[in-house]
């Protein structure tokens, strides 16, 4: 076992971090940006009451928000990451509160111009964009404006919230803290007698070990500590559920849900179908359950065993430079040039920070402004989880680099619904380079069992989760609270429905819902699972369809927030508004178990 502890961060040579320096050589200039964007929003309050006076007071408005909204982008991601590298960082702590009380006066501020265009003349905002070419550009976010208008309220209800909006994430934010700085899950020994201090970096690997005492020790170090906390942690995710259900009634929606899905047209049915498709295929997953108890030989199949994996080819490690190689040949089939600049900036650009120490937010993800690099947080220890973990973040950063030298600021970004595409199908891609190279058995069988994990946790597991997340909300849109009995009895039930009757049933698994931090960002995680669907269609065109293929979801890297999330992901080359994508995402899934039945 690895006995190694955390190191402070100033211990960890600048190789291994993200060269987030490059945002502010002079942290001097973080204050005056953050100075700057405040100055320029109250400035912003001039255009009051004088929005739709012409084409060109329109348009000069209109690029003043968006000059302010990029510049408070860029100085907010700075002290977010800073914030992330130590979360016990007195310093960073100070600057990211500083920047989210700016990001509250700043909407405040400009909390009036999205009211009042609303009850401006649509037909006049129209003709402004026919009559002055400079407002083309924007035509798809006016058309996104007005598509919420019976959602926008008044300018000074509009403000109230605004000023409110800080106040609104102290669930969330104090989750954080509690999740990364508070908690202490304590030493997982193994049957030697060795230890090794449990964090969430390690603990996935733990789970993993060929040791069935550290897995245990592992799985109960880390519930028992939520456990403890059960109650706290209800309180905080009650209230985070209230503010959702709140905000919902407040602009008129029918649900948290609408209201969640509304913002990028997302249909609820998308949502609906992806839990009626998983639970149609739940056998599948049942009789991969089955296999998996069979196969390590155990009576009882307790859930610290579903990460183990069944068989263990040698060479399974990796350097850094190591994985940085093998990505590169998996995501050969999109392209040199794509290659090319994902080896140099996940090494010589340093956009990965990638060592554990203490402090550091948990997790992975990718990160940054529409003017910086597209930066990666991770924790590399140097699995064959790491090399997906890497691949997957890298495709979230990709796609920020493709985008944001194609689109202006307003459509730099993606929503979640198709970033999570870009970032998947690079894992998609991986594992099947991993499987057609497979020199033996041994690794086919351990990269089929690896594959299903990849949906379990992906597919199914996000969909479970999604499905909790909707009946909690239920629960409050009822009228109701969520008590920490009715947390723990409902994930514990959707647990037990989704592994099925060979998982033994386990009292701490029904806690596991509280170490979940996607969950105080309502309705967030189903989107990995219908991109995970959407990726695995993809990446089987870009295999068998060429160039064509491959240009079409190159041509999809490249714009951003141009168009709604439904109908990007046609231009790429699927159609998520029916559940097909997922229905044959899950029929891949029952083909890998018939052949892990068949080779084992």
């Amino acid at each position: 076992m690895n006995t190694s502890v955390q190191k402070n961060r100033d211990a960890i040579g600048s190789e291994y971090k993200w060269n987030i320096e490059k945002m502010y050589p002079d942290e001097s200039k973080w204050d005056t940006d953050l100075d700057d964007c405040l100055n320029a929003a109250e400035d912003f309050s001039k255009y009051r009451g004088h929005l739709a006076d012409s084409a060109a007071a329109f348009l000069e408005a209109l690029e003043c928000y968006l000059s302010i909204s990029r510049k408070f982008e860029h100085a907010f991601v700075y002290a977010r990451m800073r914030h992330d590298e130590d979360n016990s960082n007195a310093r960073y702590t100070e600057m990211n509160n500083r920047a989210l009380s700016a990001g509250a006066k700043i909407s405040a501020a400009c909390s009036f111009f999205r009211p009042e265009l609303l009850s401006a003349d649509e037909s006049l905002i129209r003709f402004y964009i026919k009559d002055n070419a400079a407002l083309l550009p924007y035509q798809h976010l006016i058309d996104t404006i007005f598509r919420e208008k019976a959602h926008v309220l008044s300018s000074e209800e509009e403000n109230i919230l605004a000023i409110l909006e800080e106040e609104l994430s102290a669930p969330s934010e104090a989750y954080t803290v509690l999740n990364n700085v508070d908690m202490d899950f304590g030493t997982c020994r193994d049957s030697k007698g060795e230890g090794t201090p449990i964090t969430h970096a390690n603990f996935i690997n733990l789970m993993e070990s060929e040791d069935r005492a550290v897995r245990k020790a592992a799985f109960t170090g880390v519930y028992e500590a939520y456990r403890k906390l059960n109650h706290t942690i209800s309180v905080l995710y009650n209230y985070s559920v209230k503010n959702d259900v709140i905000a919902a009634r407040i602009r008129r929606y029918g649900s948290a849900l609408e209201s969640a899905l509304q913002a990028e047209n997302i249909p609820v049915s998308v949502y609906t179908n992806l839990i009626g498709a998983v639970r149609e295929f739940l056998p599948s997953m049942h009789r991969y359950v089955s296999i998996r108890r069979r196969v390590l030989g155990l009576g009882e199949l307790k859930m610290y065993d579903v990460y183990c994996p069944l068989v263990r080819p040698a060479n399974l490690t990796f350097t850094y430079d190591e994985a940085v190689d093998l990505a590169c040949r998996a995501l050969a089939p999109l392209g040199e040039d794509y290659v090319r600049v994902f080896r140099k900036g996940v090494t010589e650009d340093r956009w990965v920070d990638r060592l554990e120490s203490t402090g550091k937010t948990s997790g992975a993800y990718s990160f940054g402004s529409y003017d910086s690099d597209p930066y990666i947080l991770m924790n590399f220890t140097g699995t064959l989880k790491d090399v997906f973990t890497l691949v997957h973040e890298g495709g979230h950063s990709m796609h920020a680099w493709y985008t944001r030298r194609e689109q202006p600021f307003v459509y730099g970004s993606h929503s979640i619904f198709t970033a999570e595409v870009a970032s998947t199908v690079n894992e998609t891609l991986l594992i099947r380079y991993l499987l057609e190279n497979a020199e033996t058995e041994e690794m086919k069988i351990y990269l089929i069992n690896f594959y299903l994990d990849e949906f379990k946790s992906t597919l199914f597991r996000q969909t479970m989760f999604a499905e909790f997340e909707k009946a909690a909300h239920d629960v409050v849109e009822g009228g109701g609270s969520l008590t920490a009995e009715w947390l723990n009895r409902e994930y514990g039930n959707l647990n037990a429905a989704y592994f099925g009757p060979d998982m033994d049933p386990d009292d701490l698994i029904q806690y596991e819902w509280s170490r979940i931090p996607h969950f105080y960002r309502d309705f967030y995680v189903y989107q990995y699972a219908t991109g995970y669907s959407a990726a695995n269609a993809l990446a089987e065109a870009i295999f068998t369809g060429g160039a064509e293929a491959r240009d079409a979801y190159r041509k999809f890297l490249t714009l951003g927030d141009s168009e709604d999330p439904i109908d990007l992901l046609k231009i790429a080359g699927v159609d998520m508004s029916t559940p097909e994508p997922v229905r044959a995402a899950l029929r891949i899934f029952d083909g890998l178990v018939d052949q892990l039945d068949h080779l084992v």
